[in-house]
């Protein structure tokens, strides 16, 4: 499908960067936050994001990745937040959810009083007050006082694994900014990856480490919207202007959320020639996208779904979670037979810009598509 472009060009951001790609030579090239470090002198951890977890987190005592963005003692921090929360048997998602918190509270440094720029009374990682009865001020800067004490409040938030990250940090936080927390769940995601041998790729509510499978949700947040296989592909050679990739299922399957998001875009697309007839079959040529959704996740990244058989099951301005039905496969629109459509785009940007290939982007994610499976 083609989209108008913005008015502005959005340069291309960090978030297609928490990826990490192992290179021939016996060099390592990762991809952190934005930042690009090429070493020779890395630990095999770095290759971490290829795993699910099986290898458990690195031993606080061991060799800790260089992460460009922060510093050793914060990647240290981030590596206790981690390993309690395996202590403590909290599955992989509980992880990203404690990192991502304490990336937005404290930038994963261990805070004291700042004087008269401390909010309030909050100390530690996770500026936790003694006030509110989270502990002592010597305990709340014992990192793993702090996130013991963030696991176990996280614990009784009945729902927690099937809430967004931001709306579960929140319940624990209760924070004055209860949506700040959205943005930091790449680099979490990321920080967990290379700490753990790839944690985030796993099943996100469940301590086996098994990485996630169709109609799963990884630790990442991310699942497959449909169980598919991939048909046409991203800008293939014989359709250059293809801005995503076309999963090819039966009509009325459900298509779920691929993350947590805002619904941004629900609309009949119109065709070529300026009409809106999404109730009926397409065909090749007709043009538009036919019934269609778009969510906005964190890190700026928007999905698109297209060609469902009615009208979605969302409204703009809903707020959804990973894996909740959206809509069902159709065939409206410009298409030849019953598939979804799917495409991923950087900076919210909407039209050809923005897309990236789905394909390694959600394999990245720890939700592969075109699993059979």
């Amino acid at each position: 499908m083609k989209f108008r472009a913005s008015k502005k060009a959005v340069l291309l951001t960090a978030v297609v960067t928490t990826l990490a790609l192992l290179c021939c030579g016996g060099s390592i090239t990762f991809l952190v936050f934005g930042e690009i470090s090429k070493r020779r002198d890395q630990t095999s951890t770095n290759t971490a994001s290829f795993g699910c977890g099986q290898g458990g987190p690195i031993a606080l005592g061991g060799k800790l990745p260089q992460v460009r963005q922060y510093g050793s003692q914060q990647v240290h921090n981030a590596a206790v937040i981690v390993n309690v929360g395996a202590a403590l048997k909290m599955p992989p998602r509980a992880w990203v959810i404690a990192v991502a918190t304490a990336m937005q509270e404290s930038g994963l440094s261990n805070l004291g009083n700042l004087g008269s720029r401390n909010d309030h009374d909050s100390l530690g990682l996770f500026q936790q007050r003694p006030s509110s009865g989270w502990g002592k001020p010597a305990q709340l800067q014992d990192p793993e006082y702090a996130a013991t004490k963030f696991y176990e409040k996280l614990k009784t938030i009945q729902g927690w694994e099937n809430m967004s990250l931001t709306r579960a940090a929140q319940a624990v936080q209760i924070s004055a900014y209860p949506d700040a927390y959205a943005k930091h769940e790449p680099a979490a995601t990321q920080m967990v990856n290379l700490l753990a041998h790839g944690a985030a790729n796993a099943v996100g509510n469940s301590l086996a480490m098994n990485c996630a499978r169709a109609g799963q949700i990884a630790a990442s947040g991310w699942t497959i919207p449909v169980k598919a296989i991939v048909g046409s592909g991203f800008r293939g050679p014989d359709r250059p202007n293809h801005q995503g990739v076309d999963l090819i299922v039966g009509r009325y399957t459900p298509i779920l959320a691929a993350a947590s998001g805002i619904v941004s875009v629900v609309k009949c697309d119109e065709d070529f020639k300026g009409r809106k007839t999404c109730d009926v079959d397409g065909y090749p040529g007709k043009g538009g996208c036919g019934w269609m959704v778009e969510i906005q996740h964190a890190g700026n990244i928007m999905t698109r779904y297209c060609h469902m058989v009615q009208m979605p099951f969302v409204h703009v301005n809903q707020k959804v979670t990973a894996g909740q039905v959206i809509g069902r496969v159709g065939t409206s629109g410009n298409s030849s037979g019953p598939h979804l459509h799917f495409e991923v785009h950087l900076n919210y940007d909407r039209s050809s810009n923005g897309a990236i290939n789905p394909v390694p982007f959600m394999q990245k994610v720890g939700a592969p598509l075109g699993g059979a499976e």
